[in-house]
């Protein structure tokens, strides 16, 4: 394993489109939504870790699941989990956690990866990241990895690259904000487009630069806690002033800004596991494009069902099509496939109804 190699896992997200499981207290990255018998974030540490030491893999996360991420990583220090004190996006942790790093190895090259994401060919994963760490150490490069598109996604961002480039790292021409239908039909058309995952390696003296450049009062605010950095004193810089930083993300703040933005086109298998459906999508499903988690099914004239349990229980399912069915101790949800979005909108009503109780 190269010293030099770090990477940062983003763990803070709340995940509201995968309620009843995922809830405010115990969001998605720390639940085995496949039923692998890892949680997706011990899944992305374990995949990271086979290239990048484990005392060189930071979480970032809510100040409320320091102790759920120390329990599912046994393998990680305490001071290994940058805890953000206020929700800001992702442009104010990323920064701290470059200046934390660049403070411990100048020369450290960092990966940022969301904890929530799957990945099937996880070697054909790091082959891409070590052609990018490669790059990253050549060049002075922001990189991202895309996905190749394989349907008109509306969900989406997605990227732009140059057209001209031979190169499998191809110069980005710019950022896309998630399309409507037609538009996604005609980026796919155009050949040149990727789904953008939120996938990025570069050096740590790159990313500041960059936020130097692009962001100048953000890396004033961080970079006046470098001393305290890797310290007893970071805990009570960070409480003091990291809700003054803007609440922006990475891809406003930086990656849209600058001009040394490059893409590879990922060779691996990719899910966003953000909804109900896109969990779905990913699972082995019976002959009747039934997908079943954790469950012990007894399914009839049941067709196209995520039926996601917390325990083996026996679910019965008569004659419902297209629907997510997940059974938790105090709630169960039925409710169609099609409406999946608006979970989020059912979430904020069932917490107008009953409090933060369920939710």
């Amino acid at each position: 394993m190269n010293n030099n190699y770090y990477a940062v896992i983003m763990a803070g997200g709340i995940g509201s489109r995968f309620w009843p499981v995922s809830t405010t207290d115990f969001p998605k990255q720390f639940h085995d939504m496949l039923g692998t018998g890892q949680t997706l974030l011990q899944k992305t540490f374990t995949r990271l870790n086979k290239m990048i030491p484990s005392e060189n893999i930071l979480v970032l996360t809510n100040e409320r699941y320091l102790q759920l991420t120390l329990k599912q990583l046994p393998q990680i220090e305490e001071d290994q989990v940058v805890l953000e004190p206020a929700m800001r996006n992702t442009a104010p942790c990323i920064l701290l956690s470059a200046l934390k790093i660049k403070k411990q190895n100048p020369n450290a090259l960092m990966l940022v990866a969301p904890s929530d994401h799957w990945i099937e060919d996880e070697a054909a994963f790091l082959e891409d990241v070590q052609i990018c760490f490669d790059a990253c150490q050549r060049e002075d490069y922001l990189m991202t990895l895309g996905i190749e598109p394989t349907f008109p996604n509306t969900g989406y961002g997605y990227i732009e690259a140059e057209k001209k480039e031979r190169s499998v790292i191809k110069k980005v021409k710019q950022f896309r904000e998630k399309p409507d239908y037609e538009t996604a039909k005609q980026f796919l058309a155009e050949g040149n487009f990727m789904w953008n995952a939120g996938i990025f390696l570069w050096s740590v003296a790159s990313i500041t630069d960059a936020f130097e450049e692009n962001n100048p009062v953000m890396h004033a605010l961080f970079s006046e806690g470098i001393p305290a950095y890797n310290t007893s004193e970071e805990k009570e810089f960070i409480a003091e002033n990291y809700e003054l930083a803007e609440n922006i993300s990475i891809d406003y703040a930086i990656i849209e800004k600058a001009d040394n933005v490059y893409v590879k086109k990922a060779s691996f298998d990719w899910n966003d596991l953000g909804t109900w459906g896109a969990l779905h999508d990913k699972m082995e499903k019976d002959p009747q494009e039934n997908a079943v988690v954790r469950a012990v099914p007894h399914l009839k004239d049941a067709n196209g069902n995520m039926i996601y349990s917390s325990t083996k229980k026996l679910v019965v399912v008569d004659g419902i099509d297209d629907y997510i069915i997940v059974d938790k101790e105090d709630v169960l949800l039925i409710y169609p496939k099609k409406k999946e979005q608006d979970i989020k909108t059912l979430l904020s009503e069932v917490k107008e109804t009953f409090g933060k109780k369920y939710t």
